[in-house]
């Protein structure tokens, strides 16, 4: 199949604010980074092409955990961390939102012209992944975003995105070049979601005769379709406890208060990191090294670094940028031949699953949150709406990690 698979995201308006945008940006190009120097760029764009691990990507980033708006934040983002080091990387992301979707064939030729990559293949490409999901496949979602991620072996993923006014829904397509066979003869594993009734798809087999008789086009049954891999997310906006695998997050909270044991000798490594910091580095590494059957609860990486909007919690800023400089000396280090940090924070993710098999999760969902939103201004929590505040006018000592009052075991 060419198309991965798709997500359904209610619509979110408004814009990035700047704090954010900014540590979205370091942060996503360190894990980038990491993904490529650590497996290769095929894998990156393996991960990209996969609806679940994109949106765990947006999630650990900071962005509302279930909004549209994590298609165009994530890919504005990364496109500019990646393309400032897209020589050493060899990975290139052109197009985006908008105008910048028209510019996508000129942004193309220009990366041929640096790599040597046919510059008419891959615009071709990129036209007809945008034709196929707009045109051959009505649905009734317009596109509005086209992202065209291309490495310097020639593989490319698409990331695009289309609106429904009537239903306030956008849908995200994710294709993979290198699970492509026909753009013409079912590129997708099917197209699935939400029931919208009869649509109109030129690519499925049993119109294979309606594209020689124009005039047959609406006979098209496509119901029949086989299911592909669908992330359809609600449109509340708080995160809730079904909304997330209860035993993988309580492993990752619990694993941050055994940093005295033997097990996490390695994380000697990593000076200065304490429990609060722990916690988002192990979602983190589960975002670099985890399989794909990790990220089935997207909203579960929300509890690395919180929410513009306010959910599951503000965004912590001193913890968000410890985050940023632990991956950032991993990643630099790892360039320089010297493994210790990259290997410490993989050693995260191994003892998080490996915790798992023991761990019975109890009832500390709603306490957690609420203990993350009543100290979020120890960790310069903030929001769309401004800085958190303290909860009453006590004054308490403002530490690297603060009080821990959270009893997970």
């Amino acid at each position: 199949m060419g198309r991965r698979g798709h997500a359904d995201l209610p619509l979110h308006y408004g814009t990035v604010p700047h704090w954010l945008a900014e540590r979205m940006s370091l942060l996503g190009g360190a894990i980038v980074e990491a993904i490529v120097t650590e497996y290769g760029r095929s894998e990156l764009l393996r991960r990209l092409s996969d609806p679940f691990w994109f949106q765990s990507l947006g999630c650990v980033l900071g962005m509302d955990w279930h909004s549209s708006g994590i298609t165009t934040s994530v890919m504005n983002a990364l496109k500019r961390s990646v393309n400032r080091r897209a020589g050493d990387l060899g990975v290139y992301i052109c197009g985006g939102r908008g105008n910048a979707s028209r510019r996508t064939p000129a942004e193309l030729f220009d990366v041929a012209e640096r790599t040597g990559l046919d510059g008419e293949a891959l615009v071709r490409c990129s036209r007809l992944s945008a034709k196929v999901d707009n045109t051959a496949v009505q649905d009734g979602f317009q596109l509005y975003l086209h992202s065209f991620v291309v490495t310097a072996d020639g593989e490319w993923a698409v990331i695009q995105q289309g609106m429904n006014g009537e239903s306030r829904m956008a849908r995200r397509y994710h294709w993979l070049s290198s699970a492509l066979h026909s753009f013409t003869e079912e590129p997708h594993a099917s197209v699935c979601g939400r029931n919208q009734g009869q649509i109109l798809n030129l690519t499925h087999a049993d119109a294979a005769p309606t594209k020689d008789a124009v005039l047959e086009l609406t006979h098209l049954h496509p119901d029949e379709l086989l299911h592909e891999t669908a992330l359809v997310l609600p449109r509340h906006h708080e995160v809730r406890a079904e909304d997330v695998n209860l035993k993988r997050l309580g492993t990752a909270l619990v694993l941050a208060h055994e940093a005295n044991t033997a097990d996490f000798e390695s994380l000697l490594l990593l000076p200065g990191v304490g429990p609060r910091t722990l916690r988002s580095l192990t979602l983190v590494s589960e975002v670099i090294h985890g399989t794909p059957s990790r990220f089935s609860d997207p909203a579960r990486f929300s509890f690395a670094h919180g929410g513009k909007d306010g959910y599951p919690f503000p965004v912590p800023l001193e913890v968000y940028d410890r985050t940023v400089g632990q991956l950032d000396k991993a990643v630099r280090s790892a360039r320089l031949g010297d493994r210790d940090k990259s290997e410490a924070l993989k050693n995260l993710y191994r003892l998080s699953v490996s915790m798992e098999r023991n761990y019975t999760p109890g009832d500390y969902f709603d306490r957690y949150a609420a203990d993350e939103r009543r100290n979020a201004w120890r960790w310069g929590g903030r929001t769309v709406l401004g800085d958190a505040v303290p909860p009453e006018r006590t004054e308490f000592d403002k530490g690297e990690e603060g009080p821990q009052q959270l009893t997970l075991w």
